[in-house]
């Protein structure tokens, strides 16, 4: 799988206008053309965008979620553990969870569910939701990467601590702010990191459910694959879409493992 991604690493460094292997002259000249040509710039404002935002919401719903199913007793409340907690019996790893979750609900069918809401019943009613229905499609599949690490760190907190909080006087927003998030914010930002990373690289969902005219820096680089003479830039943009996708996976797994060797 590694070397595929390395040779077109290489390949971004490649002076020639097309893919080829091996490379005569390495330089910098499709960096440069990348780092100044403007749809690339705006595809990569649109991909930030999108996946904060859905970050934000899918952090906000996922945690909501995992307090409400650990702390709460509700009618459907087996029904939403086995829907929302099943990828977890899987598997104890990041890996485990993506590779049930697309086996579970494809994001094919994720983009055409949207797609039927928004053009043939939100539209015909009026209401015409464009740029921030991607961001809700996208948070809807990033809510379970944030449920699934607060809701395994909620299960391992000693529920003593918030008593002691609240014998001591202090209020519901005081106890969660000094004594319950400090407990599980390790887990809540390594959530929220992988969520922003599967949306910034996520492209089925965005084929259905982008705006006309609105690309992503995934949908940028799936359209511009067409044209030949363009395949050294994409190189540079999907070298680009790996290091952006790297970083938040890398520290959301450092912060895991931090949080386990400090049990």
């Amino acid at each position: 799988m590694y070397v595929p991604l390395l040779v077109l690493i290489l390949n971004s460094f490649n002076q020639s206008n097309i893919s080829s292997w091996p490379i005569e002259t390495f330089s910098f000249t499709w960096w440069e053309f990348a780092a100044t040509y403007q749809p690339i710039r705006t595809a990569l404002l649109n991909s930030i965008i999108v996946a904060t935002g859905s970050t934000i919401i899918a952090a906000i719903l996922g945690t909501l979620v995992a307090f409400a199913l650990k702390g709460y007793e509700f009618f459907g409340k087996g029904t939403v553990n086995l829907l929302v907690v099943l990828p977890i019996f899987f598997g104890k790893g990041t890996v485990n969870l993506l590779v049930v979750l697309p086996i579970a609900l494809p994001g094919v069918v994720t983009g055409v569910a949207f797609s039927n809401t928004y053009n043939n019943f939100l539209s015909p009613a009026g209401f015409n939701i464009g740029y921030f229905g991607m961001i809700v499609a996208h948070a809807t599949f990033c809510i379970v990467m944030v449920f699934n690490n607060v809701f395994a760190r909620l299960k391992r907190m000693n529920p003593s601590l918030q008593e002691a909080s609240a014998d001591l006087g202090a209020g519901l927003w005081q106890t969660f702010r000094l004594v319950t998030f400090p407990q599980f914010r390790t887990a809540f930002v390594a959530g929220a990191l992988l969520a922003f990373a599967l949306s910034f690289d996520e492209v089925v969902v965005t084929i259905f459910t982008a705006p006309p005219g609105v690309d992503t820096l995934p949908l940028w680089i799936l359209k511009e694959m067409s044209r030949p003479n363009q395949a050294s830039v994409v190189n540079v943009v999907a070298t680009v879409v790996i290091l952006i996708s790297l970083i938040p996976v890398f520290i959301s797994q450092r912060l895991t493992r931090a949080q386990d060797e400090g049990k």
